[in-house]
């Protein structure tokens, strides 16, 4: 067997590999990067979308989506806040710049991105904050963001709610290779 030839495996199902990545999936982790950037170091938004651009891998994620991510968030950051700050059980200040830029993104997605499911946008906020944030703040985050959700995109998520269980499971994750 030669070095390009691959075994098959009886092994688990490994965790989701960088390769496996959607562009829009990847345009999430840049723009949440550059929002981290933009709440700790106070940085110029496009200071900081010319240093991400220049950031290894960056030419394989959606730089259109990036790019309404990091300057729709910016650009809306108090209407943002205001709509995150009454579903929160503390002041924004004791919520990590990660997970408030998680839900920055869920938040703007759910308002302006209504080609992505409302599940995709949740799904894609909890594995943001699990491999970003805290310990458990991908489960702070997913609490949040399903009310927003349901505050947002009520039809959406009413008839996510009429259908089985089964039936609910499948559209997880998915964006039609766009998540």
């Amino acid at each position: 067997m030669t070095m390009n030839d691959t075994a098959p495996s009886s092994a688990a199902p490994k965790a989701r590999k960088a390769a496996d990545k959607s562009a829009r999936t990847r345009s999430r982790e840049f723009a949440l990067q550059a929002l981290y950037q933009y709440l700790v170091g106070r940085n110029d938004a496009g200071d900081i979308d010319a240093f991400t651009r220049d950031l290894a891998g960056f030419h394989k994620a959606d730089s259109v989506h990036y790019d309404a991510l990091l300057h729709g968030c910016v650009a809306q950051a108090d209407a943002l806040d205001a709509l995150i700050l009454p579903k929160l059980d503390r002041p924004m200040a004791e919520v990590s710049p990660i997970e408030r830029a998680v839900m920055w993104i869920g938040a703007y997605e759910f308002q302006h991105c209504p080609d992505v499911p409302w599940r995709v946008v949740l799904n894609e906020c909890i594995e943001l904050a699990k491999s970003f944030g805290g310990t458990d703040g991908h489960k702070y985050v997913n609490g949040v963001m399903h009310k927003l959700a349901e505050q947002l995109r009520p039809v959406e998520v009413a008839a996510n709610a009429q259908q089985p269980r089964s039936a609910r499971k499948g559209t997880q994750g998915t964006e039609g290779g766009k998540a």
